[in-house]
């Protein structure tokens, strides 16, 4: 399974299928997903960052979510 850092807050995203999981038998589901904004910017988010941010979103959006801290936060998108 890829890894990939969250755009938004920094937190690691496990991305399914493709050419990372050829060999593997893995059925961990994905934890973000690259969403194309409408101001032309894409963005590879975590779920609890997706949550997060407003309809019609920009690229300032994700720049205004808060960095992932394991020490204060559950993070909720391993489960």
């Amino acid at each position: 399974m890829a890894k990939e850092s969250c755009d938004g807050c920094g937190r690691t995203i496990s991305i399914s299928g493709g050419i990372a999981n050829i060999w593997s038998f893995s059925n961990q589901p994905s934890t973000g997903i690259m969403l194309e904004f409408e101001d032309g910017s894409d963005h590879l988010l975590c779920y609890p960052c997706i949550e997060q941010i407003p309809d019609n979103p920009v690229e300032a959006d994700v720049a205004a979510l808060e960095e992932y801290d394991p020490e204060t936060d559950a993070d909720t998108s391993a489960n």
